[in-house]
């Protein structure tokens, strides 16, 4: 018992200083990212100035000033003195849509929630924006760095680093080492950190002594940077001069202040922010070019190396592959080639990942992945080929243990349209419920073999029974937790596709209104879709299920950071869909109302000219 209480305050601990954590970066990006809006929007004419970012965005109004500032182009706002709550949903709703247009995707944000002033999601919307036209707008401005870039965008990534999604061997988050983050640091470490003997390892601690920022100031203007002052100062006073130095002397907007990074884990989006615009203004400073070339020196030579690698792998394994011996021989043989394989698999699969900002692979590249394809799917074959090779009813069962594992271990591909993910989903679990209903058959006929290692008196390789036994073990433990795993995440891209229809009719319902005719046709569209669909009541039904499974799949599963991000999603889409429901349920009277003023109007205009007739 006290063990329990033990735990379970420790487990407290952790969760106050997270939130902590996060309540501190939060504050720190709020300031940030103010202090970069109203740096454009003072080039507005009129200027406008946002005073509380989270509150400023509610009416829409000052986030399209914002994207007219950056983009140059004219958007449509609903003014006035008292913006209705419908008007600023509709105003951000064409600011989400002028991104999308422009092909940045954003995850989790909509235009409820920044009505709403949702601090998360706010600063999520900001940070996509500053990823734009800031810091992926820098990548394009210097060429000789695109190739340290990766191909996902680092606006996808970024913004994915603060949604949950399901695990995966290649995760979006990780997509950021990749692009626009590694360019930056890169241009970093390539034009300042060797003139100060400093080394920057990243956008946090690397930066807290304020050495990193006058690193930046001296490659750009030398004269301007003490080096004998700098290394004598505390953190907080050289962080002082480095930014008043950048205002007065560079022109560089101050977007930081020296308590916002001398903390033990500085805010990164914050410093990345402020760090980009030394690069957006002065560009053409020495050092990323020869660098970025040997860089390429360096990958095409590692490349090559890897081909000639596999090549040589894949001669070898054939070799032996195609040698007769007994089946005991065969499958050691096997094993010493798929040690190697799996050996080599984590640094093939890094240098194959795309280096261009169009996601295409170099020539080397591609030539690497072909290679490494071929032999991935060989040696399976192989694997395959030697249990089917193992005499009756054990090589049966060997056949089915490669597809159950095969399905154990599959990607689910989460597509752009969430309704397609859900169904996707839906038949691969059809699919492996009804390959894996005869997991407990095969296990007790294999049982039964590994208890005499023999098939009607013929002995069986004991590697082989040894390492089928532990596949059986494999299938047998994970085959009902994927099941509910798969279970829960259709029914969370069904809610997702829910939400999403919602929101899009909302948005078709809430534009500015025509004549009477095609506000009946709003209103019919509108009864249609929610009463005659049953619409409530589908997403009620939708959502308590999903609530079901996931109580059971947490319970399951086991895992503390899953159970958070399972509990995340509820939470979020609870909200998302206690304020958008709101909305949807008064459209009705709405459109009601605009009929109602529209026969008003028709009513008078006849009064009218019954009048004038009579006159």
């Amino acid at each position: 018992m006290a063990t329990s209480r033990a735990s379970s305050r420790s487990h407290r601990d952790i969760t106050n200083v997270m939130q902590r954590l996060q309540d501190e970066q939060e504050i720190v990006q709020k300031r940030t990212f103010t202090k970069w809006i109203n740096s454009h929007l003072a080039k507005r004419k009129p200027p406008m100035v946002v005073d509380d970012l989270f509150e400023d965005m509610k009416d829409g109004i000052k986030l399209l000033a914002l994207l007219e500032v950056l983009s140059g182009q004219k958007l449509p706002c609903e003014q006035g003195h008292r913006v209705k709550r419908i008007h600023a949903v509709a105003n951000i709703g064409t600011a989400l849509k002028f991104l999308e247009g422009r092909k940045i995707k954003l995850v989790n944000i909509n235009a409820t929630d920044i009505a709403d002033g949702r601090p998360s999601i706010v600063l999520g919307l900001m940070w996509t924006i500053i990823l734009y036209f800031q810091i992926e707008e820098l990548t394009s401005n210097l060429p000789q760095l695109q190739s340290l870039s990766s191909s996902a965008s680092s606006v996808d990534s970024m913004v994915s680093t603060e949604t949950a999604s399901p695990p995966s061997k290649r995760k979006v988050a990780a997509k950021i080492q990749g692009n626009a983050k590694k360019t930056l640091l890169k241009w970093v470490q390539h034009t300042a950190g060797k003139q100060m003997g400093i080394e920057v390892k990243d956008f946090g601690k690397s930066w807290r002594t304020g050495l990193a920022f006058h690193s930046v100031i001296h490659a750009i203007q030398p004269e301007l940077v003490d080096l004998e002052k700098v290394k004598t100062r505390s953190n907080r006073e050289n962080l002082e001069d480095a930014f008043t130095i950048a205002e007065t002397q560079l022109g560089i907007p101050r977007l930081l202040d020296p308590e916002d990074v001398d903390v033990d884990k500085p805010d990164e989006k914050s410093i990345m922010t402020y760090v980009a615009q030394f690069l957006t203004q002065y560009p053409d400073i020495h050092g990323a070019g020869c660098d970025g070339q040997e860089d390429d020196r360096d990958d095409r030579l590692i490349l090559k190396e890897t081909k000639v690698w596999i090549e040589q792998f894949e001669r070898d394994f054939t070799r032996a592959q195609m040698t007769e011996s007994s089946l005991q021989d065969k499958y050691q043989a096997f094993k010493h080639f798929r040690v190697q394989y799996e050996m080599k698999r984590k640094q093939v699969e890094h240098i194959i990942q795309p280096l261009q900002r169009d996601g295409k692979l170099t020539l080397d590249q591609a030539l690497v992945k072909q290679c490494w394809e071929r032999v991935s799917s060989r040696l399976f074959d192989w694997h395959i080929q030697l249990d089917k090779s193992l005499p009756a009813p054990l090589g049966t069962i060997g056949a089915w243990l490669y597809r159950a594992e095969v399905a154990l271990r599959e990607e689910i591909t989460i597509q752009q349209v969430h309704e397609e993910t859900a169904n996707t989903i839906q038949r691969k679990l059809e699919q492996h419920k009804d390959l894996l209903q005869n997991t407990d058959a095969h296990k007790r006929a294999f049982h039964e073999i590994y208890q005499t290692r023999s098939v009607n008196g013929i002995p069986m390789p004991p590697d082989q029974l040894e390492d089928m036994a532990e596949r059986f073990h494999f299938v047998s433990s994970t085959s009902e937790l994927h099941l509910m795993k798969m279970e829960f995440l259709e029914l969370k891209y069904r809610l997702l596709s829910l939400l999403v229809l919602a929101e899009s009719k909302l948005k078709s319902w809430i534009i500015k209104y025509g004549r009477r005719e095609s506000v009946e046709l709003l209103l019919q569209s509108y009864i249609s879709f929610i009463e005659n669909s049953k619409f409530f009541e589908q997403y009620e039904v939708t959502y308590q299920i999903l609530k079901q499974t996931a109580d059971i799949y947490v319970k399951a599963e086991g895992s503390v950071e899953e159970a958070e991000n399972v509990m995340k999603f509820m939470s979020e889409a609870t909200a998302q869909w206690r304020n958008l429901s709101v909305e949807v349920r008064s459209v009705r009277s709405m459109l009601e109302e605009v009929i109602s003023n529209w026969d008003r109007y028709g009513d008078t205009v006849a009064s009218l000219q019954a009048w004038l007739e009579d006159a």
